[in-house]
């Protein structure tokens, strides 16, 4: 941060003007008249060496024949005509401040303590704001909407129908609480939002107060703590007294596991200050009434790591789950975020519904604003389908890298593997159907396939996990059958599959000869902060069966991939040629190349294929041959490309 010279050297100036004054005030000046005593003057008066008495008070400021200036000081009560042996007889008497106080003598008098004092008071002010938590770090900071703002309804929260059901109790209760009261019902003091980063947890809470009309006091776990012992209890106490003052109204505390986290779980003993603050929030709670009308609502997404005190009866005793949503949760967020867009006619929102499985709201959020983005980039009046299409490559793939230089080569042996692994996944029955081939490089990878589920999933049977197995594996059996040449592009393909036949094996019981029972056991270590680690509960025996389990369900995917690859190689070609011509495949023409349907000619003039340089092992020049050339194995040299997954 840059030092504004221009206020340090105000800041300067002032002190130094400051310093002169004070200095000039204390420094006895030399103009200032002698001082001489009375009976002195008295001797002057009688020699006629007096021309002029001017009297302020009690003080006598004389003026001699020969122009010298002195003062003498007189009894208070005693005037200068009583004064014993004053000879007055031709002196001028001038008589001052006989009607009140010389205010203009005595402020010029104090200036420079005044100003002196400005500056003191000046310096302590520009002190307390460069640091004002060491002036106020026992205050809570927690921030407060007051109910009059425009805040959020729950008409602006879609795809968490259950919750806005669950959190409905608490918005009645707070608006009349005597119909609750009458009943004998005791609404819960604590509510805990649950659920994965991005699911609306925030927006739910600010929900709750706007729907409830009530103030709404915001603060975050990690603001309680400082490096002060007893400051985060103090905010504690500060923030549930503001919130008694203004009650009805709710308080947040966001990421509330930063303090809530179960105490004795730091490495080598306590953190004493967070679990005091902790402390300080359960006495608090447990210090609500009824009748106080001041509703706790916070939000974590690791909520087996909170202490058990805190989720007991009496406390957060209600816990709201706010999950990824379904396709139709999708649908409702996506008009939610899309209304007041211009959007094209062909835009379908449950379309982008269908492709966007496991997005929360904040991705689906960012979707809708990635495409009104790239709209306007492209000078458009509408939002139309292809923006959206494309900001869901971003969103999921990352955006589009032009500026990667891919050799024909290459570019061929992606097309290749992305085909195989399009035409593998249409063949299977129990696959995804595929929606997308591009070979646009985004992000990390080179290419990818994508396809759309039906609806979504919530089991997954041995029949899917085998049909997708051989999807993930059709690439490199692409490569394989195509170049007679594997290439570094199915590293994330095969860890992937080999992610999931694990799991087949060791956590779902699909084994045959293992038989249904899970391998492994996972435990929380609470001296880590609860951190999770799988431990081994079975012999090596076991263990070496598990990996041929592994090894088996992995090659039958490779062998169904590579039977499908070789009964339909004509189409992979041509997938493959389309995509080298085209780069991205989707819609009619995607389905017609997959189903063997010649695909539409294109709608530019016809001509003649050109010839595409071949490049060989140990050919000194390049070979050429057309386009629809039929499939022969070839070796490429030995640098392979990045991964196009």
């Amino acid at each position: 941060m840059k030092p504004n010279w221009k206020r340090s050297g105000l800041i300067y100036i002032a002190i130094l003007l400051a310093a002169v004054a004070l200095f000039s005030y204390l420094l006895p000046s030399a103009n200032k008249p002698e001082e001489v005593p009375l009976s002195e003057v008295i001797a002057m008066s009688q020699s006629k060496e007096i021309t002029e008495i001017t009297v302020e008070e009690d003080l006598l400021l004389i003026t001699t024949t020969d122009g010298t200036e002195l003062r003498a000081f007189k009894e208070s009560n005693a005037s200068i005509y009583e004064i014993e042996g004053l000879n007055l007889e031709g002196i001028v008497v001038n008589i001052e401040g006989a009607s009140g106080i010389n205010w203009g003598s005595l402020m010029l008098n104090f200036l420079p303590l005044i100003i002196f004092g400005g500056l003191l008071f000046f310096l302590f002010r520009q002190a307390r704001g460069a640091n004002n938590q060491a002036m106020s770090f026992g205050r809570s900071r927690a921030r407060l909407f007051p109910a009059n703002r425009p805040t959020v309804t729950f008409g602006d929260v879609a795809g968490v129908e259950e919750a806005k059901q669950e959190l409905m109790e608490v918005v009645e209760f707070l608006k009349s609480r005597e119909k609750f009261q009458a009943l004998g019902a005791r609404i819960p003091k604590g509510v805990l939002l649950v659920g994965p980063p991005g699911t609306g947890k925030t927006l739910m809470a600010r929900a709750v107060a706007g729907e409830a009309d009530v103030p709404f006091f915001s603060i975050s776990g990690s603001e309680f703590v400082e490096m002060f012992v007893g400051v985060g209890a103090s905010r504690v106490r500060d923030l549930f007294d503001q919130a008694k003052r203004n009650a009805p109204c709710i308080i947040f505390i966001d990421e509330i596991d930063a303090v809530g986290r179960h105490r004795g779980s730091g490495l080598g003993g306590s953190h004493d200050e967070r679990e005091q603050t902790l402390n300080q929030i359960l006495v608090e709670m447990d210090g609500f009434d009824t009748s106080t009308s001041v509703i706790v609502l916070a939000a974590s997404n690791r909520p087996d790591i909170l202490d058990p005190a805190l989720l007991r009866p009496g406390r957060f005793d209600r816990r709201v789950i706010l999950d990824r949503p379904d396709i139709n949760g999708r649908v409702a967020i996506l008009k939610v975020h899309a209304e007041g867009k211009p959007l094209d006619k062909n835009v379908d929102l449950e379309i982008l519904a269908k492709g966007t499985v496991g997005l929360s709201g904040a991705d689906l959020a960012n979707l809708v604003n990635e495409a009104a983005l790239l709209a306007a980039r492209r000078n458009k009046n509408a939002i139309g389908m292809q923006e959206f299409e494309e900001s869901v490559d971003r969103v999921i793939a990352g955006p589009e890298r032009k500026s990667r230089k891919i050799s024909p080569k290459e570019k061929e042996i992606t097309a290749y593997h992305e085909a195989g692994h399009a035409l593998v996944a249409n063949m299977l029955p129990n696959a995804d159907p595929v929606h997308k081939i591009s070979i646009v490089a985004r992000g990390m990878s080179l290419g990818h396939t994508r396809q759309l589920p039906i609806e979504d999933r919530y089991l997954l049977t041995k029949s899917q996990f085998k049909d997708m197995l051989a999807g993930l594996l059709g690439g490199r059996t692409a490569e394989k059958l195509i170049f007679n040449e594997i290439s570094t592009g199915a590293q994330s393909d095969i860890e992937q599959a080999t992610k999931i036949a694990r799991a087949m094996v060791t956590s779902f019981g699909m084994s045959d000869k293992l038989g249904p029972r899970t391998f492994g056991r996972k435990e929380e270590m609470i001296f880590l902060g609860r951190e999770i680690s799988e431990q081994r509960d079975y012999s090596d025996k076991i263990a070496e069966q598990i990996d041929e389990e592994v090894h088996s369900l992995i090659g039958e995917a490779q062998e169904t991939a590579q039977d499908i690859l070789t009964k339909y190689n004509d189409r992979l070609a041509q997938i493959a040629e389309q995509l080298m011509a085209r780069e991205t495949l989707e819609g009619e023409d995607l389905g017609n190349l997959l189903n063997g349907k010649a695909p539409k000619p294109a709608k530019k003039a016809k001509s003649e294929p050109k010839p595409v340089p071949i490049e060989s092992v140990g050919e000194t020049e390049p070979v050429t041959r057309p386009q629809k050339a039929p499939i022969v194995p070839r070796l490429v040299p030995k640098q392979t490309p990045a991964a196009p997954d």
